[in-house]
């Protein structure tokens, strides 16, 4: 027989479901994550549509602010899973706060689970003040531009992973130097904001193979009428998925 207790006891999922929603609270109360989840993806959309002298390769019957949107919902998703978590889950490992979750009713790999739900609200926050934003400046999607919701749910879990894989497998200094620099970097020469084709050919077809690349050509091929394989996108996003998760689990720390 069960004592009132243990029938009052919330399950795993509402403590995971609050877990995320706690750390969600967390991230938009931060100003610097705030700023890079929300603030420097909304200026650059704006920027890319309106300011005609920067540069943005526009394809065939696509409109700019179709290009644009593409890619800065693909720079969005690289800020929040793979950035943002990253900085985050490595100063969390630093403080200790990690650990002292794993002595909660939270699993270790719940705490994980909860921490990954946050991530995805926080794109899927990115993307409907993107799309907003987006309507304002003259946007009007079709239904194709429902396809999005799958490919950046993708591109979450493969940027995601290997934030993890980095937070977990680096001391938080380290974490936060190397994810500001790989972030940039890839929001430059990444085939986010630009597709992959504004490279040199040698250049384009190396970083074609990235997962920022396939996730900002896949955007482009569903929003704005690029020419990309979307089921070579989605395969070299499954890939990364699958390396990012097991370098993680092999090399990630909580302490």
């Amino acid at each position: 027989m069960t004592t009132p207790t243990e029938r009052r006891a919330p399950s795993t999922t509402r403590l995971i479901l609050a877990q995320a929603a706690f750390d969600q609270r967390l991230l938009l109360r931060n100003g610097e994550q705030f700023l890079l989840t929300i603030l420097i993806p909304t200026g650059l959309l704006i920027g890319l549509t309106l300011v005609t002298a920067l540069p943005l390769s526009v394809a065939p019957g696509a409109s700019r602010v179709e290009m644009a949107l593409a890619g800065v919902l693909a720079v969005a998703v690289l800020s929040s899973a793979f950035a943002s978590l990253a900085i985050g889950v490595g100063f969390d490992r630093r403080s200790g706060a990690l650990l002292l979750l794993a002595t909660t009713p939270l699993s270790r790999t719940s705490i994980l689970i909860a921490r990954s739900i946050a991530t995805f609200a926080t794109v899927l926050l990115q993307t409907v003040v993107l799309a907003v934003t987006a309507l304002a400046l003259g946007w009007r999607p079709d239904s194709a531009a429902l396809i999005a919701l799958p490919i950046l749910a993708l591109g979450t879990l493969a940027l995601g992973s290997l934030g993890f894989a980095l937070a977990g497998a680096l001391r938080a200094e380290a974490t936060l130097a190397v994810a500001n620099a790989a972030f940039l970097l890839l929001l430059v020469a990444g085939g986010t904001a630009w597709p992959t084709s504004s490279l040199p050919g040698p250049l384009a077809q190396i970083v074609a193979l990235l997962p920022s690349a396939a996730l900002g050509d896949a955007l482009r091929a569903v929003l704005a009428l690029g020419s990309a394989n979307l089921l070579v996108s989605a395969g070299v996003l499954i890939a990364w998925t699958f390396v990012g998760t097991i370098v993680a689990k092999r090399t990630f720390r909580w302490s």
